[in-house]
């Protein structure tokens, strides 16, 4: 059962109720122990049990409809599955981590060294199967003609030196119709399975190993097998499990009989899918003649292994399962967003939520923040397959290794397609086999890796733990991944244990620099500790520190703890070069008086706010601190001097849209472009920039203004050598204070 917006919006101001349906609608209110796969009892951390909560009562029902249970991160496994043999077709692996075709934007540039070292860093850090994602460029011309000589030979270096580490590539192509699927004629269909024909044997003669076709979220194979998409009245239209099949298992027959049974052929399907979008059919209406496609036309488990049957049958070597929401594309493969919302777990980014021991039949692991989400469907896969079966969405051993071992040691799943933490550390599993699994960086699922468009992604893409990706070897980043040796070692004096502080004091050690870090609290870490706090465990932010803390360890750094640093003590000292990384200093509300207190951003959590509250600024931190108050039942108000665009905009592009579409849906009121002119008598005055005046209840202001720099200590110090970076430099958020302190500590 689900209700309309309308509806929903009546009752979310009527009495705060958020349940079901397909968002933050439904039938009632849920229990603070919810049932199904979406079961737990929240921990430390979690709605309810984090430091400064309020008591359970007091949470607004959303909370309760997806509880968390953070216990499923224990550590005591030998990784004796995950480091077992894996046979895909004639291929033999040595342990069970896959990197899935997805992550980069390199091959814009073209066939480049970029492109190359890309998947040559994967092939040095111990995969031994990477999948690379389509290029273009290795592709045949659309005519038909053969690939250029400059195609083949950089395909065959790319695997050559891939191959160097022991590592086997495969290929994915996927198709965005040119035409509705549904007008598609049977030559239309015969010449698009003739270009994967093509391709395959082209990559082939290259040296890859293997082939995936792409049948799953917007692609072409996806139209045919789903019936939401297809409505053709012909042998490859809706009537039968084998009709909707067909143009997948024709393509597999095709590409066996060119290539070779020999050739991989792995494919990529929605193992189950859901409509998170209920409002999509007059769009899919006007792309494929899909009018009568309503929510239950999705595809069950049931009939996706129906399918998979059908597709072994034809010759697939592997299987590649992964979720299959309707519209959201990040969450097709990235679907551990739906977690990324501290308190309103299972919010769809339509301003909707997931009740998750209903929606998705129930089947989803949906208390562990998005973690192996699909490992018990997968094992209903693997009952009914004889092929190997793999499965995508923050597949991370080193995240929680007794968990995704025991999957493994169960037969529930063969091996993992990972993106995102390979991504980050590009070491990860050499770590991981050698016991250092304290020294692999953290993947904190902010999803900035993935921006929208792949041109997009080029220019903006980056990762907020590695300052190298989309970054490295362009004019935006270093040149090379291989940090350069200093050539006389220097004595540096870095300033703040944040993360800029930590990650520069760490780069230059690595170097060869003689670094001491100087922390003036008691603790490193910096506002990471108190952001965790606010964003509850799902980002990971507690990982990161320990990650960076244990690098200042692994590359010699001295670390000053409850140290305030000042002229005379850098005089003192004297170093040769001075890193500042202080963090900011608070922004400014710019009026007072009144009885409503103004509060600090970072004792907003311990303060009794009143029920109405005004959070003031538009960064993240704003919106961070709206959600942790709304979740509360505070009635938040969002008012600041920006505009419109710039509302959480140190988020990422799909973290923003999840924040900004939940809290406005729950009634979160903002107002851009306006300053507070008069602050009252449990109320305050605003003035918009397009000259009007609001009176709005506050018990409260959150001070969350835009932050300042802070760089005063480096005026006058006799040092040649001084950098500023991250918050105190140019406030911003995490990624871009560690990208500053990477690139300091490679300058230095």
């Amino acid at each position: 059962m689900s209700l309309s917006r309308r509806q929903f919006l009546k009752g979310v101001g009527a009495a705060g109720v958020v349940a079901a349906g397909a968002g933050l609608s439904g039938c009632s209110p849920a229990a603070p122990a919810g049932s199904g796969s979406g079961s737990g009892s929240p921990a430390e951390g979690a709605p309810g049990g984090a430091a400064g909560a309020a008591a359970a009562g007091e949470l607004i029902a959303a909370a309760y409809l997806n509880p968390q249970d953070y216990d499923y991160r224990q550590n005591t496994t030998d990784f004796k599955t995950l480091f077992s043999p894996l046979q895909i077709g004639p291929l033999n692996l040595s342990h069970r981590m896959v990197k899935s075709a997805a992550g980069s934007a390199t091959y814009l540039a073209g066939l480049t060294d970029e492109l190359l070292q890309y998947y040559v860093q994967f092939a040095k850090g111990g995969v031994e199967l990477i999948w690379v994602e389509m290029v273009a460029a290795l592709e045949p011309p659309s005519d038909g003609s053969p690939a250029s000589g400059a195609a083949l030979e950089f395909g065959r270096k790319l695997v050559a030196e891939c191959g160097k580490y022991g590592a086997k590539l495969g290929y994915q192509t996927y198709g965005f119709p040119l035409k509705p699927v549904n007008d598609m004629t049977k030559e239309d269909i015969a010449a698009f399975q003739a270009r994967y024909v093509n391709t395959a044997q082209q990559i082939k003669q290259m040296g890859f190993a293997a082939f995936e076709i792409n049948a799953a979220g917007f692609n072409l194979g996806e139209h045919f097998l789903s019936r939401f998409h297809n409505a053709r009245t012909d042998e490859y239209g809706p009537g039968s499990l084998e009709n909707r099949a067909r143009f997948v298992t024709e393509c597999i027959q095709k590409i066996k009989q060119a290539c070779g049974s020999d050739f991989v052929v792995q494919v990529l399907i929605d193992c189950i899918e859901e409509n998170d979008n209920l409002t999509n059919n007059a769009t899919l209406a006007t792309l494929d003649n899909a009018v009568t496609a309503p929510h239950n036309k999705v595809t069950t488990i049931e009939e996706g292994i129906g399918l998979a049957r059908l597709i072994e049958a034809a010759g697939c070597d592997a299987m590649h399962l992964r979720l299959g929401p309707l519209d959201n594309h990040p969450c097709q493969f990235g679907s551990d967003l739906y977690f990324i919302l501290n308190g309103i777990e299972g919010a769809t980014g339509y301003g909707t939520q997931w009740d998750f021991s209903r929606h998705w039949q129930g089947q989803l692991i949906a208390n562990h923040s998005g973690a192996g989400m699909l490992i018990d469907i997968v094992g209903r896969y693997k009952e009914a397959l004889k092929i190997p079966c793999g499965t995508v969405t923050y597949m991370d051993p080193a995240h929680a290794p007794d968990y995704f071992e025991k999957a493994l040691a169960e037969g529930k799943v063969d091996f993992y397609l990972m993106n995102r933490p390979l991504t980050v550390d590009t070491e990860y599993v050499n770590k991981l086999k050698e016991g250092r699994g304290d020294e692999i960086a953290p993947c904190t699922r902010c999803l900035h890796c993935h921006i929208g468009s792949n041109e997009m992604n080029r220019e903006m893409g980056y990762c907020r733990v590695n300052a190298l990706t989309q970054r490295v070897m362009t004019d935006k980043g270093p040149k090379t991944y291989e940090l350069q040796p200093a050539a006389a070692a220097k004595k540096v004096m870095v300033i703040g244990g944040g993360p800029a502080g930590m990650e520069a004091a760490r780069i230059a050690a690595a170097r060869g620099h003689k670094v001491t870090l100087y922390e003036k609290t008691g603790a490193l870490g910096g506002k990471l500790t108190f952001a965790g706090m606010v964003k509850g465990p799902h980002e990971n932010l507690g990982d990161l520190k320990d990650y960076l803390a244990r690098q200042l360890e692994v590359t010699g750094v001295t670390v000053v703890l409850s140290k305030e640093v000042d002229a005379a003590l850098i005089a003192g000292e004297a170093p040769d070069a001075v890193i500042l990384a202080t963090g900011s200093l608070p922004g400014e509300v710019g009026v007072s008086g009144g009885n409503v207190p103004i509060i600090d951003y970072d004792r907003f959590m311990g303060n009794n706010t009143g029920e109405n509250v005004v959070v003031f600024g538009s960064n993240a931190q704003a919106f961070d601190a709206a959600l942790w108050l709304t979740v509360r039942k505070k009635k938040v108000t969002i008012v600041t001097p920006n505009p419109n665009e710039d509302l959480d905009k140190q988020q990422s592009h799909h973290a923003q849209r999840f924040m900004t579409t939940a809290l406005y849906a729950l009634g979160v009121k903002a107002y851009p472009g306006a300053t507070i002119k008069e602050i009252g008598d449990g109320k305050i005055t605003i003035a918009s920039d397009y000259g009007v005046e609001t009176v709005i209840p506050a018990d409260s202001i959150i001070n969350a203004a835009d932050l300042l720099p802070n760089k005063s200590l480096l005026e006058g110090i006799g040092v040649k050598e001084k950098y500023a970076i991250g918050d105190c430099h140019e406030p911003y958020n995490i990624a871009l204070a560690i990208r500053a302190g990477n690139d300091v500590g490679r300058a230095v």
